[in-house]
């Protein structure tokens, strides 16, 4: 299983009221290292062949963040079979490696073109395993 971590900062745009990471913007982050790992793993050909759409979210708050706080994410695909992907996002505290947020959310593949499901190829599976 291929793990992609980021770093993020925690910035005065990212709070809710009550001064902690809202809740929207950790779905943002889930979504933004889910699309940063597709691109480091795979060629310029199959991001131009095929996209991905979310099918379904969990996500599970452990912890609040709050401003100028460093998280630290990781993310790995734990199963594709079909069109169907699953992949796990966690974030961690990075000073603490405390876990804030972990999240589990199933992807459908899709023909770029089409915009229609499409199986995933064992290429493409290889890439996160």
């Amino acid at each position: 299983m291929t793990v992609f971590e980021a770093t993020r900062s925690v910035v005065a745009d990212d709070l809710d009221d009550l001064m902690h990471v809202n809740n929207v913007r950790y779905v943002q982050w889930v979504q933004d290292i889910a699309k940063s790992h597709w691109e480091a793993a795979t060629t310029p050909l199959q991001q131009q062949e095929n996209v991905w759409v979310l099918l379904s979210h969990h996500i599970e708050y452990k912890s609040a963040a709050k401003l100028h706080d460093e998280i630290h994410l990781k993310t790995y695909v734990t199963h594709s079979e079909g069109v169907t992907s699953t992949r796990i996002v966690e974030m961690y505290h990075k000073n603490s490696d405390k876990l804030i947020v972990k999240s589990e959310t199933t992807w459908c593949l899709l023909d770029a073109t089409s915009k229609r499901p499409k199986r995933i190829s064992t290429r493409i599976a290889d890439v996160f395993r």
